[in-house]
């Protein structure tokens, strides 16, 4: 490989931490909660990573924070294919144009920063133009199903550095304005050949089997006066159902003593109202293994430094599924902290011990 081609949306994952899962349609009320950039950083994340195995690699970007930026700040001297009218506010049609410029200067590989959304843009124009470029993902969207992203930045730039072959996979998407009402309709948009590897993540998949017992076992050893912040899914939702809460199926909420202190809360709301002692309850993701940095950057390490206890709760059956756990906060020390062997309540009465990686 001798030439990559960069694309950053710059707005994935804004609405993340303050509430919203997801961007489409509500950056202005994003903004207006107070969120802050996620992807430029990942992307240079992403970068550095590459530059330090492939220093030699001709790059080329979208100018600006779509990728320019990072790029440079990576130590490449990128060449600029498209400039977006405003950095600030770029559309899906800013994506779709850099990977159509980006294809002009025939690229061995479009590396994309964004989440589901911003994968379905790249896929279906490379689909559109009838090519066999590859395409690689680095997570940062708030919902990333697709099977196209790497687990972590810093493993899309040695992906993308180290990668001999490719594979079709799968690029998904869902309605986040159902997602918003705890509804997931997910829909497969298009097929992609990504690099073959064994950091990239699986497609979400739903666990099956019953967690009533879990959910009543866990429900019978709530503490008094200890605040629990409960993660979003089914299976936590199980909990919450069991305590009687009237709960977000798929953002965060704040509970003590039977009082409901945020619903579908902010990482701010939760901040607010978080008194010690505080458990923070989540579960993996199913075929994916990750407990934090999916669907749930709310629960953010300023949240996390302040919590007694991380309870993480799954079935059996979703736990047969995964190599190991997964965690991706954006902070590099607060993920080494929660990585090692850990336990999992699995039952009623029965854990099992799983690594988080």
């Amino acid at each position: 490989m001798d030439r990559i081609g960069v694309v950053v949306n710059p707005i994935a994952g804004m609405g993340g931490r303050v509430g919203l899962k997801g961007t489409d349609g509500k950056l202005e009320e994003a903004r207006q909660r107070g969120a802050t950039p996620r992807a430029p950083g990942r992307a240079r994340e992403a970068l550095e990573s590459l530059a330090r195995r492939r220093p030699d690699l001709e790059v080329y970007v979208a100018g600006g924070v779509m990728g320019e930026d990072a790029a440079r700040a990576a130590g490449f001297e990128p060449t600029v294919v498209y400039e977006p009218d405003d950095g600030n506010e770029t559309s899906a049609e800013d994506t779709r144009e850099t990977v159509r410029r980006l294809l002009e200067y025939d690229v061995d590989l479009v590396v994309f920063t964004g989440g589901d959304g911003t994968a379905v843009d790249v896929a279906e124009t490379l689909e559109e133009a009838d090519v066999e470029t590859p395409m690689l993902g680095v997570p940062a969207g708030v919902k990333v199903y697709s099977s196209v992203f790497a687990v972590t930045p810093t493993e899309a730039g040695r992906i993308a550095a180290e990668f001999e072959r490719v594979e079709g996979r799968e690029v998904n998407d869902i309605d986040e304005d159902a997602y918003r009402q705890g509804e997931v309709r997910a829909e497969l948009r298009a097929l992609a050949r990504v690099p073959v590897a064994p950091t990239l993540q699986s497609s979400k998949q739903l666990a099956s089997g019953s967690v009533e017992a879990l959910a009543r076992g866990f429900a019978s050893e709530i503490e008094a006066g200890t605040t629990y912040v409960f993660g979003p899914g089914s299976t936590v939702g199980e909990i919450e159902a069991e305590l009687g809460i009237d709960a977000s199926p798929l953002g965060v909420d704040v509970w003590r003593d039977g009082e409901l202190l945020a619903r579908d809360a902010s990482e701010a709301e939760i901040l607010a109202v978080l008194e010690e002692p505080a458990v923070v309850v989540v579960s993996p993701i199913g075929g994916q293994g990750f407990v934090f940095g999916r669907g749930n950057h709310q629960l953010s390490p300023a949240v996390l430094e302040r919590v007694r206890e991380i309870e993480i709760v799954a079935s059996e059956a979703k736990l047969d599924g995964l190599d190991a756990l997964r965690v991706d906060t954006d902070d590099e020390e607060t993920n080494e902290a929660l990585r090692g062997w850990t336990r999992v309540r699995t039952g009623r009465f029965t854990t099992r011990l799983v690594t988080i990686v």
